[in-house]
């Protein structure tokens, strides 16, 4: 049984701006996607409608969990994780009061994630120890690579089925990121996830995705079926590669 997304025809914004037009795309089960586009070109955006933060005012967003499909576009965002849908945010959000341990906790709020917790936490201290080193930390005063880790964390104490990371590379120093990306390949083949990352590092992004999409001005500029061809694409080669 399958884990996927798929979007028909999206449009979305806040209000009267548009930001979204016609998205097409899927993530299928077992992959990872890479969503690429500079910054305000509408990636955060379509992963607020993938979480039910956003309503699109048109189209139709589908999830696959478990061989069942379900409408995501009627569901509240509480309703989508608990389906087995988790998303790592842009900047991580943290609740920077509460202790590494806190923040963890928070993270199995989900009815079925309440049983296997403290499975998933040693999880997660496997996966990142500085976590289990960090345990009674305030979260606000960790650094920003170890406040990534926890944003990780945190998702995955949710236990997902289907990860989204909104661009794990921002604040992060290079080696910080070149770590963090393999991290998420690590993730996905240690718990069979199916994984969505909006990203504008390119090059970081590339060596872990299977296939991707690249969104200019809220549209699907451009969609590979494979990394090679996303690489040799003219799009990808001139905003990415400075390749004329």
């Amino acid at each position: 049984m399958g884990n996927s997304l798929s979007v028909e025809g999206l449009h979305a914004g806040y209000g009267a701006v548009k930001v979204l037009s016609g998205i097409d795309m899927s993530v299928r089960h077992g992959e990872t996607a890479a969503l690429l586009g500079t910054n305000g070109n509408g990636k955060s955006t379509l992963l607020k409608c993938l979480t039910g933060q956003i309503r699109p005012s048109k189209g139709r967003i589908t999830a696959t969990i478990d061989g069942q499909t379900h409408d995501l576009s009627a569901l509240s965002t509480e309703a989508i994780v608990a389906l087995g849908i988790a998303l790592v945010p842009e900047g991580r959000r943290l609740f920077p009061k509460l202790t590494v341990d806190e923040n963890l906790t928070l993270g199995a709020m989900p009815k079925k994630a309440r049983a296997g917790m403290e499975e998933r936490r040693a999880f997660c201290f496997e996966a990142f120890p500085r976590l289990k080193e960090r345990r009674r930390q305030l979260a606000g005063s960790m650094s920003g690579g170890e406040q990534q880790m926890l944003a990780f964390g945190r998702a995955l104490m949710s236990a997902p089925k289907i990860l989204l990371v909104d661009e794990p590379s921002v604040g992060l120093a290079p080696i910080l990121v070149a770590r963090m990306i393999d991290k998420i390949a690590e993730l996905k083949a240690a718990l069979g996830l199916t994984v969505l990352m909006a990203e504008q590092n390119f090059n970081q992004a590339i060596r872990i995705a299977d296939r991707g999409y690249v969104l200019v001005h809220g549209e699907i500029a451009h969609a590979a079926e494979d990394a090679a061809s996303l690489k040799a694409n003219d799009v990808v080669r001139r905003l990415y590669l400075g390749v004329d």
